[in-house]
């Protein structure tokens, strides 16, 4: 009787445990095919919100976004924070559109410019943060203020304009019916996506952001893997500047800074799904999609201009919620591993998503 009364117990447990688990895992994606149902069936934004042109609009209007989120991923993949990236969008892009309109230079060097500023202010971050033993957040939030002033002050608070058809068409164009901007989004997520996961120098950097002194230990070099993880930042915030560059055909000193928030919001919705607890690529950009769905859908129904920024601020303080409790949850059942440099990095569930190390 005892025996059947324990092996009971334990049934539910297991079941609760799956639950749970199942929860976490497919809770946000079954939340957004509910408010994409809900929006594509109210009487008020039905018809607005399931036309060719607002889907377009938000596969194409959140490409800028979510590169700038995914770029966010790698630091935080190895426990750093990185808020200055959509700051360095901004000056990125208005590096390109300065050197192709006001200087008269190709649109490869404007581009290539953007890339190579954008590894260089990732690269001082990088050195202050790994070889100076910094905060992150401090040394990137101070490289975010400054960025926006230098940016202001070069450009006198002026918009330019006049970029090449070539490159201002691009981000307009479509490519089998989808904007060429969601191309650009899917294959640096797949790339990175695929860096992190599949091959040894990307899985170290979860073993940094698992456990940074046992990985050190088996003689991962940390310091470089945290220095790489903010050059990595700053060219993938590069490519969101060209992007920027082409959607815009010009550049805007006051663009950059607005996208920081909504990337924080999706970067920490996307650590509560796919891989609770941990920050991933496919997450994220289901992230993204999520707060550009709600806003969209709440501004068609008529929702005043406040809903917007109070949406955002909202998701923000709920997904880093709920990602903490996730993230402590985990740590309370699992001990991280960390693995020799040449070896696979098993999936460890101990590290707290929102631990600075």
């Amino acid at each position: 009787m005892a025996a059947a009364t324990k092996n009971r117990a334990s049934g539910h447990g297991r079941t609760a445990r799956i639950v749970t688990r199942s929860t976490e895992q497919f809770g946000l994606p079954v939340l957004f095919a509910l408010m994409v149902l809900f929006f594509a069936t109210y009487s008020m934004s039905r018809r607005a919100f399931t036309s060719s042109e607002n889907i377009n609009n938000i596969l194409a209007g959140q490409s800028v976004t979510g590169i700038i989120a995914l770029g966010m991923v790698i630091p935080l993949a190895a426990g750093y924070f990185d808020v200055s990236i959509a700051a360095i969008a901004g000056v990125t892009n208005v590096a390109a559109g300065s050197i192709i309109v006001e200087h008269g230079q190709s649109i490869w060097t404007g581009m290539l410019a953007a890339l190579v500023l954008g590894g260089l202010i990732g690269a001082v971050n990088g050195v202050l943060v790994a070889y100076f033993k910094v905060n992150g957040l401090i040394v990137t939030l101070g490289s975010y203020t400054v960025l926006g002033g230098v940016v202001t002050w070069y450009t006198k608070g002026a918009s330019i304009s006049g970029v090449p058809g070539s490159l201002g068409n691009w981000g307009s164009e479509k490519w089998l019916g989808i904007p060429r901007p969601f191309w650009l989004l899917a294959v640096v997520g797949l790339i990175i996506w695929y860096g992190l996961m599949h091959t040894p120098f990307g899985r170290q950097f979860e073993a940094v952001g698992s456990n940074e002194a046992a990985a050190r230990l088996v003689g991962i070099r940390v310091e470089r893997l945290v220095f790489c993880s903010f050059v990595l930042a700053g060219l993938i915030a590069g490519i969101a500047g060209i992007l920027l560059t082409s959607r815009s055909g010009g550049a805007d000193p006051t663009a950059g800074p607005s996208y920081l928030f909504p990337a924080l919001a999706a970067v920490f919705l996307g650590a509560t799904t796919i891989r609770p607890g941990k920050y991933n690529v496919w997450g994220t950009i289901l992230g993204i999609f999520f707060v550009a769905v709600g806003v969209t859908g709440f501004t068609l129904i008529g929702a005043d201009a406040w809903v917007t920024p109070v949406f955002d601020g909202g998701v923000l303080i709920v997904a880093v919620f709920i990602s903490t409790v996730v993230g402590r949850r985990r740590a309370g059942h699992a001990v991280a591993v960390v693995p020799k440099p040449d070896e696979p990095v098993p999936v460890s569930e101990a590290d707290s998503v929102t631990a600075e190390a």
